[in-house]
């Protein structure tokens, strides 16, 4: 999906609750994942994660040009109907 709406404004962070920087690393190269990624190492100690109460993983926010969320914990099918949605 990223590949596919990238040209038309997606744009993904992904913020990682790994325990370990070396987890975290593999993780995106063993997933080929080309977005921005950040991560404070915490857990669920982290200050993001806090933030935005999440309590389980994954959990997903899709936020529009303002940042305001417009949808959460989409998956699938669901996800993508929303993000072409926003962006066609």
């Amino acid at each position: 999906m990223y590949e596919k709406y990238h040209d038309k404004g997606l744009n993904i962070v992904g913020v990682s609750l790994d325990r370990t920087e070396d987890a975290w690393k593999k993780a995106i190269e063993d997933d080929g994942l080309e977005w921005n990624h950040i991560s404070n190492i915490a857990y669920f100690d982290d200050a993001i994660a806090k933030l935005y109460n999440v309590d389980a993983i994954p959990a997903a926010f899709l936020l529009d040009e303002n940042g305001i969320i417009v949808a959460k914990n989409l998956r699938g099918p669901a996800l993508e109907q929303k993000v072409a949605e926003l962006l066609n």
